[in-house]
């Protein structure tokens, strides 16, 4: 628990940044299933932002931490925005323009501001959450039941 406590402290510092700066930005990922009770762990951060934003946001988090090395991409996603990084210790990956490619299509999911559906309150920061309706599309279109499953929706 005391893991999942310092990756949260890191998502209030961010979310500091990006509040402070009027990004419009979501948490994704395991982190919202997460914060909706729905899973005891989550292993990194991810931060979904709008694509206008996106310059932006990489610039004000980079500064925050460290930049990890561009990889080769896996294929099932073309993502037209991708930052990843280490801040306190703890991986984020910041993500605008998100595409997912299933079965040889590719879906484009963009973070739209009607698809952000309610926020928690950490710290001091507010914490925009985006719809777990949407991440149930997303986890099926990547082919993972088990992940679509735990939405609950």
């Amino acid at each position: 628990m005391e893991l999942q406590n310092h990756k949260l402290q890191a998502l209030c510092r961010l979310a500091g940044v990006l509040n402070a700066h009027g990004i419009h930005w979501a948490v994704g990922g395991s982190l919202l299933l997460y914060l909706h009770g729905k899973t005891d762990t989550f292993h990194d951060i991810d931060l979904m932002v709008c694509e206008e934003d996106f310059h932006d946001a990489a610039a004000l988090l980079t500064a925050l931490g460290t930049t990890v090395p561009e990889r080769p991409r896996n294929q099932q996603f073309q993502t037209r925005h991708f930052l990843e990084l280490t801040v306190d210790g703890v991986d984020v990956d910041v993500i605008a323009g998100f595409v997912i490619v299933s079965q040889g299509t590719a879906y484009d999911c963009p973070l739209l501001p009607s698809d952000i559906t309610g926020c928690v309150i950490l710290g001091s920061q507010r914490i925009p959450l985006h719809s777990l309706t949407v991440w149930k599309r997303y986890y099926t279109l990547m082919g993972r039941p088990e992940k679509a499953a735990m939405t609950g929706v």
